[in-house]
């Protein structure tokens, strides 16, 4: 090629031009392979995405109370409970809604005693101590709702919005709208989830979006944390080789389909899970951690542990860029004996979770991670005797959808705040009535997302996690 025929003003020289001829060409070609990258990232289902409006919150802990926590014996003090311990329901006048029975079974006052904490002066057990001490960073919300009173499926509505479909859950739908602020790290992560994938699963959403599980926190660094992410048999460079290889495959058979969401999740958790290698060890190692740390958590102490460990490395994935991470923390569900039972399963989860809140605050990370604790549902004022003959200091409670507490913290809301009442016998919701459909829209909201707009086209139809229902509680917002 002539020197004229590049600067030519038919042909211009340019830097495109340029690189087509230096090198015999070698020079586009790089080109190529680097804007195939900046390409692959743009359209990976990780990368960062803009969301509808100013966030208050960046990414979100939902620390799940597995098993229905009492909020009439942490949350909810009701005077009549305690005057009409042992009394059966029916004897004093009800509000309206108690279900057709329950007129024969006992009241069932508090297991503990109540007190005022913090400036706000919210009323928290004594089964609590360490929550107490944080009072005034949370805002509670004691009329919440779902609509049905089984384990499973009011667990699945509060993970997905819906009781009788495979719908994706809002870690799923959070990790869709806003993608990972860490490419090398999933955006949705669940600690010691139960065994119902549905509740963690992305459904009809990109499979990369499903939540990634956390069974157990070894605590030798050198045991993965992840089932199947480690391959001690290969080295690294011959599994990059590898996965090259079946990645060729893949892209050669996904090809010839116009999509297919399943290999396409496949081939995104191959290099995700080669990135993850390299990074997960180091965070799921806890030893880095201060001493006064791990003792706030309550790490390598009895009975905190296990939930210490998983509230810990919650902090940890978040200060990583993980988008939504999820604890599971079981042991709530409390049908007999509840007086003896709800005091351990407190002292296993208050320290922990009061320390998460704590370090999140001192880290200056409160203001925009949304801390997010509730059980599936709540339990009743009336008593549950599993033997029909027991004494009624051997009782437990019966589930309650119809009106529970949960509780936020950081992220954009009223910290020290109640929004909710129920009425004297702790049944109805009289006031500030919170249907979980409000609560996914109100998370959503805080992380800049705008529940009506957050879509996902299936089956003919746009989907969301609200589906039709929903309201922003702005009554909670800082």
């Amino acid at each position: 090629m002539h020197k004229h025929d590049l600067i030519s003003s038919n042909n211009g020289f340019n830097r495109r031009r340029f690189l087509e001829c230096a090198a015999c060409g070698f020079g586009s070609v790089a080109l190529q392979a680097m804007l195939a990258d900046v390409a692959r990232a743009a359209q990976s289902p990780f990368a960062s995405r803009t969301p509808h409006f100013t966030p208050r919150a960046k990414r979100v802990i939902f620390l799940f109370m597995a098993g229905g926590p009492s909020q009439l014996d942490l949350f909810v003090p009701k005077p009549r409970l305690l005057r009409d311990h042992g009394q059966r329901v029916g004897v004093t006048n009800l509000p309206r809604g108690i279900p057709v029975g329950t007129d024969k079974f006992l009241t069932l006052g508090p297991a503990a005693e109540f007190a005022p904490r913090g400036q706000s002066g919210t009323m928290i057990s004594n089964l609590l101590p360490h929550l107490a001490g944080v009072a005034d960073e949370l805002c509670f919300l004691h009329g919440m709702q779902v609509d049905n009173p089984a384990h499973d499926l009011a667990t699945l509505q509060f993970n997905t919005g819906v009781i009788n479909e495979v719908r994706p859950a809002m870690g799923a739908w959070a990790s869709y709208g806003l993608g990972t602020e860490n490419a090398n790290l999933p955006s949705f992560i669940s600690i010691f989830a139960g065994s119902d994938v549905r509740e963690r699963g992305s459904a009809f959403l990109p499979a990369a979006h499903q939540g990634t599980v956390i069974g157990n926190i070894p605590k030798d660094p050198r045991e993965s944390a992840i089932r199947y992410l480690n391959d001690s048999q290969t080295t690294p460079d011959a599994q990059r080789r590898q996965i090259d290889l079946v990645q060729a495959m893949n892209r050669r058979l996904l090809g010839r389909v116009i999509e297919d969401r399943v290999m396409e999740g496949v081939m995104d958790s191959f290099e995700l899970a080669f990135r993850m290698q390299a990074e997960t060890p180091k965070l799921v190692d806890l030893s880095g951690e201060s001493p006064a740390t791990l003792k706030a958590y309550g790490v390598d102490e009895k009975p905190t542990d296990k939930n210490a460990r998983a509230c810990l490395l919650a902090r940890r994935l978040c200060e990583a860029g993980v988008r939504f991470v999820q604890v599971t923390i079981g042991g709530w569900d409390h049908h007999g004996n509840i007086r003896d039972a709800l005091p351990k399963t407190c002292a296993e989860a208050d320290r922990p979770v009061a320390a998460l809140i704590a370090d999140l605050r001192t880290r200056g990370l409160l203001d925009d991670t949304l801390v997010v604790w509730s059980g599936e549902f709540g339990r009743t004022p009336w008593s549950q005797d599993l033997s029909g003959t027991a004494p009624i200091e051997t009782h437990g409670r019966e589930h309650q959808p119809e009106s529970f507490t949960a509780f936020l913290a950081g992220g954009g809301v009223r910290p020290g705040f109640s929004f909710g009442q129920t009425d004297d016998f702790g049944y109805q919701v009289v006031e500030g009535r919170v249907h979980i459909h409000d609560l996914h829209a109100t998370m959503l909201h805080l992380l800049g997302l705008d529940h009506e707009r957050l879509t996902y086209r299936h089956a003919g139809r746009d989907y969301r996690l609200t589906d039709v229902y929903g309201n922003v509680v702005r009554e909670i917002l800082a």
